[in-house]
């Protein structure tokens, strides 16, 4: 029941995120190093959405204040962000991708 299937996700990019709502919640899909990773699409330092933003090295920087998040943990990774932004397991079968929201 957890699991949502992210629609669009197959024309995702390398290095590109893409905003998504899953039910009720945003959601920041993005790919890199050809992997898929999701995060909660809210930066935790201001309001902003981090699918605005750019995938490099491995994080998400907040298009607001250049803030990072790691794509793997959610961890903060560059000032001014402090607090980690949830990250959301993520699985590719049969060319379609989900996301456990875990609802």
């Amino acid at each position: 029941m957890g699991w949502h299937e992210v629609p669009g996700a197959d024309a995702l990019g390398e290095d590109e995120a893409m905003g998504v709502m899953l039910g009720e919640r945003p959601v920041a899909l993005c790919r890199s190093g050809g992997a898929f990773y999701a995060l909660h699409n809210v930066c935790t330092h201001q309001f902003a959405l981090l699918s605005e933003g750019y995938v490099e090295d491995g994080c998400l920087e907040c298009p607001l204040h250049q803030g990072r998040f790691d794509l793997k943990t959610g961890a903060p990774r560059g000032a001014p962000v402090t607090e980690p932004v949830r990250v959301y397991p993520v699985k590719a079968e049969g060319g379609k991708v989900y996301v456990d929201l875990g609802d």
